[in-house]
Order: C-alpha cells, then sequence, then structure tokens
C-alpha cells in the first residue's frame, strides 16, 4: 500500500519532498502559544475545519514524518519529547 497524502490533501508545496499545506498548519498551531486550551481547540475547530481529536491524531502521525522534521525541527523535536515524557509516564 502507498502513501498517497501528498497527492490527496493538494495545496502548494505538497508531494514528495515538502509537506502538505494542511501538514504545515497543524505545525503552525503548535508554534504558536495559547492562552490556554480552550482558545486553541477553538482555533483548530474554526481555522482547520478538524474536531480536537483528529488535529491530534494527525499531529502525532506527522511527528514520525522526516519531512516535518525538516520543515520545523524546534516544534518537532519538541513535541517529539512532551510525546516520549508522556509514553515514559505510562
Amino acid at each position: 500500500m502507498t502513501d498517497d497524502r501528498e497527492t490527496t490533501h493538494g495545496g502548494s508545496g505538497g508531494g514528495p519532498a515538502g509537506l502538505t499545506e494542511q501538514e504545515r498548519a497543524l505545525l503552525a498551531v503548535e508554534r504558536r502559544s495559547w492562552p490556554g486550551p480552550g482558545a486553541k481547540e477553538r482555533a483548530v475547530r474554526e481555522g482547520l475545519g478538524l474536531s480536537p481529536t483528529r488535529y491530534y491524531q494527525l499531529l502525532n502521525a506527522l511527528l514520525d514524518d522526516p519531512r516535518a522534521l525538516a520543515h520545523d525541527p524546534v516544534t518537532v523535536n519538541r513535541l517529539r519529547r512532551i510525546r516520549e515524557e508522556r509514553q515514559r509516564r505510562r
């Protein structure tokens, strides 16, 4: 089975070497500082048209994508550290 995310999301910058517009938007949300969880969830729903659950599913998968690391290494590495810490606590 092939991974066809690049062709199904469209947008500029998509393709085998770059992230789709949606993937870049997911990382942009994580780059921002939020006053509280409610504001972030509202931005995800209104700005991206995703439920918070779907947003975090897509974000988690994106953290394992080498293209995401190349695009925004600071954000991806920070989120990976947070994820690994939470996994260690379980």
